[in-house]
């Protein structure tokens, strides 16, 4: 299947999501999605950074959440595999020896809140991570390969989502703009942002990570969108200074 329609069969069904919650699209929606059309009993996204602490954000049932608080509180896991190395960590069988070896203390908990495969796909743009999308089964499943390119697709619109929305202290997604924007364009709207945040490593002389806090935190402050600050900062109407408060040029160059 071409990855054109597979994105755009996800984003149909996620936004069904949302409509039969009577909300804008979120991450929330993305989890749903992904449990109704993938052979799993459950999904949950925790926001995850390094420079900040982490937090589950949403999950779709009592296991799910015991898992994402699980790993973010024991700091191993498949969840922690992923954000750390930026690559699907897929576990068909809690139950191995080599499992129950790498993930010590993770591996029996999990068994026992009740899942036994356990599938995590980081959230990326570029060099930017905002967290992981966690899957769980009951019983030992092999995610097949048009399954494993679905759950990629969710993955990648829980980062669109994610990035876009403003989130409250609960960690709830309270406003999203992709499902107003008609999903239009992810493409060109995750390259700006990566872009911006490129920008803003130069003009602060930080890291990837702190550039991109500082672009989404000018946007929330300004109560703007995050892809239109973006386009600000490429088209350079908006410069970042590591000693100032962001100033306006209202000049392209």
């Amino acid at each position: 299947m071409r990855s054109d329609s597979r994105s755009a069969r996800i984003q149909v069904l996620v936004a069904e999501q949302a409509a039969r919650r009577g909300a804008r699209v979120g991450v929330l929606d993305v989890c749903t999605a992904a449990v109704a059309a993938l052979p799993v009993g459950g999904a949950g996204v925790s926001a995850m950074s390094r420079t900040a602490a982490s937090h589950p954000l949403c999950s779709t049932d009592t296991i799910s959440e015991q898992l994402e608080e699980l790993q973010l509180t024991l700091g191993e896991g498949p969840c922690v595999d992923a954000f750390t190395h930026g690559s699907a960590v897929l576990t068909p069988d809690l139950r191995t020896s080599q499992l129950q070896d790498h993930w010590a203390v993770f591996a029996d908990a999990a068994l026992e809140a009740g899942a036994r495969a356990v599938f995590a796909l980081p959230l990326q743009m570029g060099a930017i991570s905002p967290g992981v999308l966690d899957l769980y089964a009951d019983v030992p499943t092999v995610l097949g390969t048009e399954e494993l390119a679905d759950a990629m697709a969710f993955a990648d619109l829980a980062t669109l989502l994610l990035l876009d929305a403003r989130i409250e202290e609960t960690g709830a997604p309270v406003d999203g703009v992709l499902l107003e924007r008609g999903f239009e364009d992810l493409g060109g709207y995750r390259a700006e942002i990566d872009q911006a945040t490129g920008i803003l490593t130069v003009q602060l002389g930080v890291g990837i990570d702190e550039a991109f806090v500082r672009l989404r935190a000018y946007a929330y402050t300004q109560g703007r969108r995050l892809a239109d600050v973006a386009a600000d900062v490429v088209a350079h109407r908006l410069r970042f200074s590591p000693d100032a408060e962001p100033t306006r040029t209202d000049e392209e160059t």
